[in-house]
């Protein structure tokens, strides 16, 4: 049973969620930018910010299921944003938080706009009274409140595995605190230390600038002779500008320049390793990206993979002979990761794949991080060596 604070505060903090499902849903805002400033402005203690996050994101991420568990109560078509936000935070304390029905209820009417209140109550008494039995879920995608065409590419992708993959990015995300302060995932810092960190290093999709400076403070300390020097760029100045400021806050001498990675501006031949950590569906995130799965469509997936091809091939053209690449992304699917490699042995056999070790799992040529076994986003990385 969930730890929920109560009388006005309980009432503030749920009524910042239902604003923040609101403004998710109908004006098309990410969680991970809004919900800070609301939370900077709200007076809220820690742990009451804690829950409001935890109302946020989690019923966004199960939007699917609950909108099923409210609709069954629900007799007309004209429910509107704010109301359906309520509705949903009401839900998701009942069923997922198991906050006891009375605090859930109570204190999402009051955090209803009045004229949805009588509502709001009688559909959610109706939710709670329902939930003393077990729920029975009509279908696999509205119980694990993914989009179906989600759930079947990575049937079709990992197997078995599927499952247990979508229901562990169903649960709160862990935050990792690096020793320099930045705070990045488990997976990305993983990639981070499969670039060797001496010499010249790009990284070509380098925004926000965690790999990045990674890069650059593990090999730091090192020697003058194998110092690494980083210079991360990526397309547009603002993103350039993340990148800055990464290095700023965690003191690391990052390079940042505004290129384009599939024809970026550097000498050829002259980098020791580069990174391509390429744009991708993102479907290995959605635990820390909790809108996403609602956002991300099959076209998005199926779009990418050409220009991952790309972004290697001019890599290609950057480092020495002997020098290493490293290809990466975020997701869980064939075709932005073995498919994209099975290219690369095609077209571009100079490139010899380098076997991963540690926690990665074998992945065609390469390896894969899973969030059903790894505390961190799902991710697929390939090293390659180009031959003398």
């Amino acid at each position: 049973m969930a730890d929920t604070p109560s009388g006005e505060v309980g009432t503030t903090a749920r009524r910042i969620a239902i604003e923040a499902l609101e403004r998710i849903e109908k004006d098309g805002a990410y969680a991970n930018l809004l919900l800070p400033t609301l939370l900077e402005e709200s007076g809220l203690d820690t742990r009451d910010r804690g829950f409001v996050t935890e109302l946020v994101y989690g019923a966004t991420r199960m939007k699917r299921a609950l909108d099923y568990l409210v609709d069954r109560f629900v007799d007309r078509d004209d429910v509107d944003s704010r109301v359906r936000a309520a509705l949903r935070v009401g839900a998701y304390q009942i069923e997922f938080m198991r906050v006891p029905a009375h605090a859930a209820v109570d204190s999402t009417v009051a955090a209803t706009p009045k004229r949805g209140r009588g509502f709001v109550n009688a559909v959610l008494r109706k939710v709670a009274k329902a939930g003393e039995s077990e729920t029975q879920w009509p279908t696999p995608g509205i119980e694990l409140s993914y989009p179906d065409w989600i759930l079947k590419r990575l049937e079709a992708d990992l197997g078995d595995r599927s499952v247990g993959v979508l229901q562990a990015m169903n649960t709160a995300a862990t935050t990792h605190t690096r020793d320099d302060g930045y705070r990045q995932d488990l997976a990305s810092q993983e990639v981070s230390q499969l670039v060797e960190a001496s010499g010249l290093i790009f990284d070509l999709c380098a925004a926000p600038g965690g790999k990045a400076t990674y890069i650059a403070g593990d090999g730091a300390g090192e020697g003058a002779a194998n110092e690494p020097v980083v210079i991360g760029s990526d397309l547009h100045e603002h993103r350039a500008g993340l990148i800055r400021q990464a290095a700023q806050d965690t003191g690391t001498a990052v390079h940042a320049v505004v290129a384009d990675a599939t024809n970026p501006p550097y000498r050829a031949s002259s980098a020791d390793a580069v990174l391509i950590d390429a744009p991708c569906s993102g479907l290995g995130s959605l635990r820390r990206r909790a809108d996403a799965r609602w956002r991300i469509t099959q076209s998005n997936v199926d779009e990418l993979s050409g220009l991952q091809f790309d972004l290697v091939k001019s890599a290609v053209g950057l480092v020495k002979p002997g020098g290493q690449i490293v290809f990466s992304v975020c997701t869980l699917t064939k075709s932005e990761s073995t498919d994209v490699d099975e290219r690369i042995a095609t077209e571009l056999p100079q490139l010899e794949p380098q076997q991963l070790s540690g926690p990665w799992e074998p992945w065609g040529r390469g390896g894969r991080l899973l969030p059903d076994t790894f505390a961190g986003d799902g991710m697929a990385a390939f090293s390659y060596r180009l031959r003398a």
